[in-house]
C-alpha cells in the first residue's frame, strides 16, 4: 500500500501567501480600473485673504479640470457631472483645461457644447487651454466648443467683475507646454486692490509669478498623479506638475508668489484608465474675509 506524501507545512504557508497576494492584486486592479475612476469627490476649500472684501465674501467658485472626454470618460458621465455642478449652486465656474483626451480621434465633438451649456453660473463661466486642447488639431474645435458652451476663453487676458466698490479679476494664461503664455500681457492694467484669480493649466507655473498680483491660482494637469502608492506618492506626474501635485498650497506674502495655489486632481484619466488614491474631484472654493 502506497503512503500518501504530505506537503510540508512551509509549502502550505507559501501557497497561502501566494493566493492571498494574487487576490489582493486582483482587488487593487479592479478598484483602480473600475471603481475609483467612477467616483467623484467634492473638495470644499475656503480662501481667506485681505483681498476678499465684504462685497466678495461668500462667493462660491466651482473648478473643473481635466475631463479627458473619450473612451473612458463619456458624454453621459459629463451630463451627470453637470447636474452635480448645478446642484452645488456656484456663483462662478472655471475650467482649467484638457477637455478631450484626443480631439483627432474623438467621434462627436459637436455633442459636447449642448451639455456644457447647461452649467449655471450667474457670475460667469471661464476657461483656459490645457495641453490636450492645443495639440493634435485641438485648438480650433476647443475654442468653438467653449464659446458655444457659454464659457469665456481667457488667453493671456483677464476680465474684471464688479461688486459694489470691490473688484474680482479672473485672469487666464495660455498653456505653458504647447501655447504661447504671456504674463505681462495677462496682468497689464489689473486693479491692484482687486481679488485676482488666475487660471493656468500647469501648477508649477506658480514659481514663475514673482511680482504679479495673484491671490489664488487654480490649476489641474497633474491628475494628483492619477496613481499613487503608499509611502511613495504619485507614480508619475507630467511636466510642470512635479512640485505641486494636488490640494491647497499656501505661500508667504513676501515670497512674491500667489498667496494660494489649488491643484485639482481632475475628473477623467489619460494614457491609462486607472486611478488609485487619487479620486476624481470637483472643487468648491468659497471666498471668505480674513
Amino acid at each position: 500500500m502506497k503512503t500518501k506524501h504530505k506537503k510540508p507545512a512551509r509549502f502550505k504557508w507559501f501557497l497561502g501567501i501566494a493566493v492571498m497576494s494574487l487576490l489582493a492584486a486582483a482587488s487593487v486592479y479592479y478598484y483602480a480600473r473600475y471603481a475609483e475612476p467612477n467616483l467623484l469627490q467634492v473638495e470644499n476649500v475656503e480662501i481667506r485673504t485681505p483681498s476678499v472684501t465684504t462685497d466678495l465674501d461668500g462667493i462660491r467658485i466651482i473648478q473643473i479640470s481635466d475631463l479627458h472626454l473619450g473612451k473612458f470618460y463619456t458624454q453621459s458621465k459629463l451630463q451627470s457631472l453637470v447636474q452635480r455642478i448645478n446642484g452645488l449652486k456656484p456663483d462662478l465656474v472655471v475650467f482649467t483645461g484638457d477637455l478631450v483626451d484626443n480631439f483627432a480621434a474623438y467621434p462627436s465633438p459637436g455633442s459636447i457644447a449642448p451639455i456644457l451649456s447647461q452649467i449655471k453660473a450667474p457670475l460667469g463661466k471661464f476657461a483656459v487651454y490645457g495641453n490636450h486642447d492645443q495639440g493634435g488639431g485641438a485648438k480650433h474645435p476647443y475654442t468653438r466648443i467653449m464659446a458655444d458652451s457659454g464659457f469665456t476663453l481667457l488667453v493671456n487676458g483677464h476680465q474684471t467683475l464688479s461688486f459694489g466698490h470691490s473688484r474680482l479679476v479672473v485672469a487666464g494664461l495660455d498653456d505653458f507646454l504647447l501655447g504661447s503664455p504671456n504674463m505681462k500681457k495677462t496682468f497689464r492694467g489689473i486693479d491692484q486692490s482687486a481679488f485676482v484669480l488666475l487660471l493656468v493649466h500647469e501648477p508649477d507655473v506658480a514659481d514663475r509669478l514673482s511680482g504679479y498680483p495673484v491671490d489664488l491660482q487654480l490649476s489641474g494637469h497633474s491628475h494628483g498623479g492619477q496613481v499613487q502608492l503608499p509611502g511613495f506618492g504619485p507614480v508619475y506626474t507630467p511636466p510642470l506638475a512635479h512640485k505641486y501635485t494636488e490640494g491647497l498650497y499656501t505661500f508667504h506674502a513676501g515670497s512674491h508668489r500667489p498667496e494660494y495655489l489649488y491643484v485639482n486632481r481632475g475628473v477623467g484619466t489619460t494614457r491609462l484608465p486607472f486611478r488609485l488614491d487619487s479620486v476624481p474631484e470637483l472643487t468648491l472654493l468659497t471666498l471668505k474675509q480674513s
